[in-house]
This record gives C-alpha cells, sequence and structure tokens, in this order.
C-alpha cells in the first residue's frame, strides 16, 4: 500500500479517539470503492497470437559473430567464449547444454 509522506502525522492522542465505528466505516469504504472498468475499451488494447502482423514491419540491426564468441552445436545459440564448456566431436558446447 503506498503511503503518502507529505501528510501530517497523527498523534497518540488522536489515533487512541479514533472509534470502533468510524474504523468500521472506513473498512467498508475500502471494500466498495472497486473500479468499474469497460471489458470492450480494455479489450481492444491487446494482441492475440495469431493476429495478422504481415503490414508490420521490423528494424533489428543483426551483428556478425565477434572473434570472441562461439556457436553452440546443441542450442545453436551465440554465447561468449566464457561460457564454453568442452567440444564434442568437434563441435563447441556451451556450459548451459553441457
Amino acid at each position: 500500500m503506498a503511503a503518502d509522506y507529505d501528510t501530517p502525522r497523527k498523534t497518540d492522542d488522536e489515533l487512541n479517539e479514533d472509534s470502533i465505528e468510524e474504523l468500521k466505516a472506513r473498512r467498508i469504504d475500502k471494500t466498495s470503492s472497486t473500479v468499474d472498468e469497460d471489458e470492450t475499451e480494455a479489450a481492444e488494447g491487446f494482441e492475440l497470437p495469431g493476429a495478422d502482423l504481415s503490414n508490420e514491419e521490423l528494424s533489428v540491426r543483426v551483428l556478425p559473430r565477434q572473434a570472441d564468441e562461439f556457436t553452440c552445436s546443441r542450442c545453436f545459440l551465440v554465447h561468449h567464449r566464457s561460457q564454453l564448456a568442452g567440444e564434442k566431436n568437434g563441435l563447441p558446447i556451451c556450459r548451459e547444454c553441457a
């Protein structure tokens, strides 16, 4: 729960003055303050799997494999040389696949 640190703090005397009825009324008010959300507006912002993205264009800069990197022969991911676990049949294997 967020706290507003700028509000003035109650003293011990003020805290003891809160009656049971006031506290019960506050609890009922908090539970009745639910947010009504329009379901159609909320659903418009979601992208469903399999949606037609044929008119979308991605621009990703692809770098070639660097001299200190290798491609794992099992997962086919490019890793740094520090992730090299060994070789099997002359092909590099990363630590995650080893």
